[in-house]
Formats: structure tokens, C-alpha cells, sequence
């Protein structure tokens, strides 16, 4: 799309897609009360882009918690590893 090429070289706008992939990834229970975050962080960024930049560091470290606290898979723990 010739709007998703304008904003490549924009920095806010490729980590805000980032990190709505990553929402996106989330589970069901999580995913909504991020995926509103996401969208205010959105929303500030066409007027405040500092710091919805700052709010968007937060938000990816909770990301971050969020993440590394469940498993990669509903069935992580029966993996066998090295397989």
C-alpha cells in the first residue's frame, strides 16, 4: 500500500505496528485491555509523537512482562526440548 511505504522510514509509526503485531499475539484475556492501550498510544502519536513515543517505551516493557509471564504455546510445558 502507498500509505505503508510513506510511513517505513518513520520510527513511532513501524514500532506502533510492532507492537500491535505483538497485541494481536496476545491471549484472548490480555489482549483487549492492551489492544485499547494501543490504540490511545495511537492516538496521541498524530499529536503529541514524543511522547507517545514515551508512552509506547512503557507500553512495549509491559509487553515484555506480559510475554515472558505465559508460555509460548498452550501446551509449552508438555514440549519436549531439543526436538
Amino acid at each position: 500500500m502507498a500509505a505503508d511505504d510513506r510511513l517505513e522510514d518513520d520510527e513511532l509509526a513501524r514500532r506502533l505496528r510492532d507492537a500491535h503485531r505483538r497485541v494481536r499475539m496476545l491471549p484472548a484475556a490480555d489482549r483487549e485491555r492492551h489492544a485499547r492501550r494501543h490504540l490511545a498510544i495511537c492516538d496521541l502519536a498524530k499529536r503529541d509523537p514524543e511522547r507517545a513515543a514515551a508512552r509506547l517505551e512503557a507500553f512495549l516493557a509491559a509487553l515484555d512482562e506480559v510475554s515472558h509471564g505465559s508460555a509460548d504455546t498452550p501446551r509449552a510445558e508438555e514440549n519436549t526440548h531439543g526436538d
